[in-house]
Formats: structure tokens, C-alpha cells, sequence
């Protein structure tokens, strides 16, 4: 079973959520509007960036603050090579 379906509730090890951080939930629709970069040569990261911030700017719930938004999200953005180079990251993003 853990071969087919892929653990979505699994965060990756590299990001270090705060602890006093809200519990919440992104709806599927929000998830599909982020941009998706996979790092391949004609894809060009500083505009993944932009619309990634840009998306996230829409999506925070209240009482929630933005970085922290974009550190729940920006592994959901990442696709391919760059989700394994994410993944195998030490423990040290905080923000």
C-alpha cells in the first residue's frame, strides 16, 4: 500500500514548522493553483517565485502569517528532481 499512494500528510524533514504555528489545512482548489517548477533548463525559477508568492498571498488563513504559508506550501509547488533535492535537505529551513 505505502508503494501506491504517497503519505500527503508527511511534511518534509528539511522545513522546521514553528511550534506555536496554526493548525490548518489547504483546500485541493488552492493546491492546484500553485505553480509547478520541476527545474528543467527551459523553466526559469525567479518567475516560479513570483507566482508562487503571489498564489500564497491569496491563500492565508486568518490568524496565520504568510512565511509560514509559504513553508506548508512550497514543497506542494515543487515537482520531480527538485522535490527529491528538497527532501533530502538537512533540517535547517526555518523560514
Amino acid at each position: 500500500q505505502s508503494f501506491v499512494s504517497p503519505n500527503v500528510v508527511r511534511q518534509p524533514r528539511c522545513v522546521q514548522y514553528p511550534e506555536n504555528q496554526v493548525n490548518y489545512e489547504f483546500k485541493s482548489e488552492i493546491i492546484h493553483l500553485l505553480p509547478k517548477f520541476c527545474g528543467l533548463t527551459n523553466e526559469d525559477p525567479y518567475k516560479h517565485l513570483k507566482e508562487f508568492h503571489i498564489v500564497c498571498s491569496t491563500m492565508r488563513p486568518q490568524g496565520v502569517l504568510e512565511d509560514h504559508v509559504k513553508m506548508k506550501a512550497f514543497p506542494l509547488s515543487l515537482d520531480g528532481a527538485t522535490k527529491d533535492w528538497l527532501y533530502f535537505l538537512p533540517a535547517t529551513i526555518t523560514t
